[in-house]
């Protein structure tokens, strides 16, 4: 099968709709910038709305002519993320890019989103697990290219089978890895899967490098009141080139996201050493990744956790959507 070309100059992305968690700052702003710049219409799925006009004026300060709109979504709520299912169905368009980047990082205390789920389960898997799951039509419909932000944590660790939301000796660092390989797993199900019964998704994974965005600054709502050493260096690396930027971070995403190969089952991040930093290349899939029994067993474990259940073979048919051609 012939290689996505690892290339950071969009396509034409004109009459595409793109939806991209995690974008109100950080690297998803920047993929969302980037992919309306390309002519996609982007749409923001935010949990702040404050945040979520600032960065809907930061795109459009960059992109005078960007087509890019607000949704709620908080995505340590199942209700909310079905409550954005039941929208976006109503308006009826097919989604032709979703890129899965929203996140969470190593609270330094066990916390729980709304449904008693440790957060980063809940934040980084579950709640995108949900998303696919109510938004699976319009997936279908509009053939989309999936691409799920994991992280080089995922590199080590495993899932926590048998005790996933940390009740037992949590332990924020392998939480966090635990939650990404998950995410990494039930992507590359959700693609075999789609393969199998031509639902038309094709999924792909992403990882940033080392980056000094905010997922490890002082964040008071997650009980970190300054910013940990570890963004403090990754700060002091960014500069000397050493780590990855923000215009950098966002590239392995955009390539998966874009390129003209088909890209279902391959992971792209940094081609630096150590993959921490450098431009965009397709990578090897991280050891905890590899493994298909794992991704198989990760697919009903996760339906459970989140609540929701995929199809088991075909999709019903979708009616067309009468608005702008796509």
């Amino acid at each position: 099968m012939p290689r996505p070309r690892s290339t950071t100059t969009l396509p034409d992305l004109s009459g595409r709709l793109a939806v991209v968690t995690g974008a109100s700052d950080g690297v998803g702003l920047v993929v969302a910038r980037r992919l309306a710049a390309a002519g996609a219409e982007v749409l923001l799925p935010v949990r702040s709305p404050a945040k979520g006009r600032a960065a809907l004026e930061t795109i459009t300060a960059a992109v005078p002519r960007a087509r890019v709109s607000l949704r709620e979504l908080d995505l340590a709520s199942l209700a909310s993320v079905a409550a954005l299912g039941r929208t976006l169905a109503e308006e009826g368009r097919p989604v032709h890019l979703l890129v899965a980047n929203a996140g969470v990082m190593t609270p330094p205390a066990r916390t729980t989103t709304a449904d008693g789920h440790e957060l980063q389960l809940g934040v980084n898997h579950l709640g995108h697990v949900a998303l696919v799951a109510h938004l699976l039509p319009l997936l279908a419909a509009g053939r989309v290219r999936v691409v799920s932000q994991i992280s080089i944590a995922a590199m080590r660790g495993s899932v926590r089978w048998d005790d996933p939301d940390w009740e037992q000796r949590y332990d924020g660092q392998a939480a966090y890895s635990s939650s990404k390989i998950a995410q990494g797993l039930f992507a590359l199900e959700l693609d075999r899967r789609s393969r199998a019964h031509g639902w038309g998704l094709t999924c792909a994974l992403s990882h940033p490098g080392v980056v000094p965005t905010g997922l490890l600054a002082a964040r008071p709502e997650m009980g970190r009141d300054r910013d940990t050493p570890q963004v403090r260096l990754i700060r002091h690396l960014s500069r000397w080139g050493l780590a990855g930027t923000l215009e950098t971070a966002p590239l392995p995403a955009l390539v998966a996201a874009t390129a003209p190969e088909p890209a279902g089952g391959l992971m792209f991040g940094p081609r630096g050493l150590g993959h921490v930093s450098g431009g965009p290349a397709e990578q090897a899939l991280f050891r905890p990744l590899r493994s298909t029994a794992d991704a198989a067993r990760v697919w009903g474990w996760s339906e459970r956790l989140a609540g929701v259940r995929l199809p088991e073979g075909a999709l019903e048919p979708v009616a067309p959507w009468r608005g702008a051609t796509s």
